[in-house]
């Protein structure tokens, strides 16, 4: 067995167990299959972020394309802006992406926009980065033949497959005396323990990160959020917490500072 195999199998199996741990409630027989196949093809990490569950449906992230074009030796990614369709005074962009595989290879062409009406209420003003990410996104995705869709083509109210139908989120149960209202129903997890636990295990101020979810999710309060919205929010935060702690930190007191700013 060769050793890029062994890496293959070795990475098969952490990304199974990652994947139970992180989406428990989605990791059916079929859908860890997908993921070794995926990792076997495309060497995705789970653990470093490159490929995740939303709404019990795999994406691939731009960090995963990134760090795939460079297993595969890219050769180059050129982006340019397409005037004719971008209204800058309307924070409306529209980005062209063509990705060579290698110098002699023919471009593979993807085209990404954005405006305030696709985009998270975390990175609205930022409509710009937001269009050239997709873009290159499309462009890695047809170059490599990733039929996965990204996690940063998806708009900021609903969850889409790349086959155009809407898959509606489930919303949560109403609070209970305990006034749990992110609770288990249906035998599905309690998704609040699960970010109650987060928060104890990277020591991160329960207050502020209640308001980031809130901000995450676009809704006045937590409560109001769909499951899959929360639970992207959760995925997010971990990964925010074990990769770029000190850069969550500074987000988090963001919203102290805002508080103080209104009191």
């Amino acid at each position: 067995m060769s050793q890029n195999i062994k890496r293959r199998s070795s990475l098969a199996r952490r990304n199974s167990v990652r994947a139970k741990v992180l989406w428990p409630e989605f990791c059916s027989i079929s859908t860890l299959k997908l993921l070794r196949e995926l990792t076997t093809v495309f060497g995705f990490s789970v653990e470093h972020g490159e490929i995740r569950v939303v709404d019990g449906h795999w994406y691939v992230t731009h960090s995963g394309l990134l760090q795939l074009a460079a297993r595969r030796r890219c050769s180059s990614i050129r982006v340019e802006p397409v005037s004719q369709f971008s209204n800058p005074s309307m924070n409306r962009w529209v980005f062209k992406c063509t990705v060579h595989k290698s110098r002699s290879s023919r471009g593979f062409v993807g085209f990404g926009d954005a405006d305030p009406s696709n985009v998270s209420p975390v990175v609205r003003g930022a409509e710009m980065r937001v269009a050239e990410t997709r873009a290159v996104n499309r462009a890695l995705r047809k170059a490599y033949g990733i039929g996965l869709c990204s996690v940063e083509e998806l708009g900021s109210s609903s969850v889409r497959t790349e086959r155009t139908d809407e898959i509606k989120p489930h919303r949560f149960p109403a609070a209970n005396g305990n006034g749990d209202a992110i609770g288990t129903t249906n035998g599905q997890p309690n998704l609040r323990d699960r970010l109650c636990v987060l928060i104890r295990k990277h020591e991160l101020d329960p207050a502020r990160v209640k308001k980031y979810a809130a901000d995450f999710c676009g809704t006045e309060s937590l409560r109001d959020a769909s499951r899959d919205l929360v639970q992207s929010f959760i995925t997010t935060l971990e990964e925010q917490a074990t990769h770029n702690r000190g850069a969550l930190i500074c987000r988090l007191n963001s919203y102290a500072v805002e508080q103080e700013a209104h009191s």
